[in-house]
């Protein structure tokens, strides 16, 4: 039976009625960073299976599939329906239609947080310093730290030149110890704009006596004055001290309750636990993932606070739905928690309880149940390849062909005919498995190659970079890293371009509103 369809005006009422309701845009990141609906939640066709349960955790909820107008939709709602989703409808005509109503389509990715760090930029007047003044400060010898907003593996690729790494939802938990002299200027970086203004303000907002800027345009703005960039830094925040724990604890304590962040005991959890195939539960570790890995409470992702801020819409599909975030001090989960709320998530909680009281292992993730052969069998057999473009262009073994799931079609016409396939993925083998009968269908016999990349590697068969072995365009992108674009300096300018005119378009839009504190 296929699922009802819903057109443009019916499905915008839908979204501004509110209650418990996704949105899932199922093309591929390119296209839907094209043009998208402002609140729909991008899962590809490729992966849909495994990424759908932690969006959408709750069955029942009601859904709502949109793509481009090119079918993706209908092929995505009977693989729902398969998974056990009972309440789903597809978008009639996708975007197209929707433009055609005469509704707007967003550029981009992450589009609602950045314009949000827009828009607390313009209500909070955050304040800020172009990349030539912080350098003429810096050279000058002033009392000045630059504190980096993004998570350590951004860090590590670049970072301005004697920044030290202190993600956004460390900042009020750490600042005290990364510059205990109140007379000390910190200023806050990103790679671009949001999360340098979302961390000045947040220690603003926390009420730090030292003067703190964001530094204008991140990183971007800082190569364009012409500067160079530092790379593989090593410098990170260290242990907290009691004195800056304690500081931190009162400060974002009142923080939270300014902003109407409920905190709920773990009492009230274990009934929201029962309760969830009736109000869709989403529970968040927002501590560093390292400290993640080590364990967590049961049935806890892994969502760095800065980062839930940043890109909210990779980890919530259901904005009405009962967020509760955990950490161990509860300083990082209030801080984490005041910013959704005033990014209108309505249902935030914090978790009263120190989660390593309560830590369990992370669970592994099993190996898939699926046929599977010996890098040395596979060395003799075509490979293809089902791992982001990006990891592709990185490394893969030699000879190996690239393609998207949901492009099966051209990938299948694109290998060797009459023989065997290897497959491998970034996800374990469970992409592969998900390929395996649908290459079948197309008559193609396959495995995959037991161990991955990993597994080649460790047998030192051969591995290459690059582009040759790829049978369609790399549709899975949304950015291209700007160094691999074809005008790396003007892609620059429209990414800043855009995100300073999001705030504009939203209000034309009129989904979505935000509630900054002032």
């Amino acid at each position: 039976m296929s699922a009802p369809r819903l057109g443009s005006a019916a499905l915008r009422e839908r979204l501004l009625e509110g209650g418990e309701f996704a949105l899932l845009d199922v093309r591929e990141s390119r296209p839907f960073a094209a043009g998208h609906i402002l609140t729909a939640n991008n899962v590809p066709l490729s992966r849909l299976e495994l990424r759908i349960g932690p969006l959408v955790p709750r069955k029942a909820t009601a859904i709502c599939l949109t793509d481009g107008g090119d079918g993706h939709a209908d092929r995505a709602a009977p693989a729902l329906t398969g998974l056990g989703y009972t309440d789903l409808a597809v978008h009639d005509g996708g975007a197209p239609a929707w433009t055609a109503a005469g509704f707007e389509l967003f550029e981009g990715v992450n589009a609602p947080s950045k314009a949000f760090g827009e828009a607390v930029e313009a209500v909070c007047r955050t304040p800020a310093l172009d990349a030539a003044e912080v350098k003429a400060r810096i050279d000058s010898g002033e009392d000045l730290v630059v504190l980096d907003g993004r998570p350590w593996d951004e860090y590590r690729e670049f970072n301005i030149p004697g920044g030290i790494d202190c993600p956004n939802s460390e900042l009020a938990y750490r600042v005290r110890d990364l510059a205990p002299d109140p007379e000390t200027t910190i200023v806050v970086n990103c790679a671009g704009r949001t999360r340098s203004i979302v961390g000045a303000q947040t220690l603003r907002n926390a009420g730090v006596a030292n003067p703190v800027f964001a530094l204008r345009n991140g990183t971007i703005g800082w190569e364009w004055a012409g500067f160079d960039l530092e790379r593989g830094a090593t410098r990170r925040y260290g242990a907290v001290s009691d004195a800056a724990r304690a500081w931190s604890w009162k400060r974002c304590d009142a923080l939270a309750r300014r902003a109407g962040v409920e905190t709920i005991g773990l009492d009230t959890l274990a009934r929201w636990r029962r309760e969830a195939h009736a109000a869709t539960l989403y529970i968040f570790d927002v501590r560093d993932p390292e400290e993640h890995a080590s364990g967590t409470l049961r049935g806890a992702s892994s969502a760095q606070g800065t980062q839930l801020v940043q890109a909210t819409d990779d980890w919530v599909a259901v904005r009405d739905a009962r967020i509760v975030l955990v950490d161990d001090t509860g300083v990082r989960a209030r801080v984490t928690a005041h910013w959704l709320k005033q990014l209108l998530y309505p249902n935030v909680a914090v978790l009263d309880a120190d989660v390593r009281d309560r830590a369990e292992a992370v669970p592994e993730r099993r190996r898939p149940d699926a046929p599977a052969i010996a890098p040395s069998e596979a060395a003799g057999r075509p490979i293809l390849d089902l791992s982001s473009s990006l990891s592709f262009l990185a490394a893969h073994p030699a000879g190996a062909f690239w393609g998207l799931r949901s492009r099966l079609d051209d990938v299948a016409a694109g290998l060797p005919p009459g023989r065997p396939v290897a497959l491998l993925d970034d996800e374990g083998g469970h992409l592969s498995s998900l390929a395996l009968p649908e290459l079948g269908a197309r008559g193609i016999e396959a495995a995959l190659l037991d161990g991955g990349l990993a597994a080649w590697k460790a047998a030192g068969l051969a591995l290459a970079p690059g582009r040759d072995g790829m049978l369609c365009a790399m549709d899975d992108v949304a950015d291209v890293p700007f160094e691999l674009a074809d005008d790396p300096e003007a892609a620059k300018r429209r990414y800043i371009e855009w995100e300073l005119q999001l705030p504009a378009q939203i209000e034309r839009d009129g989904l979505l509103t935000f509630n900054p504190l002032v």
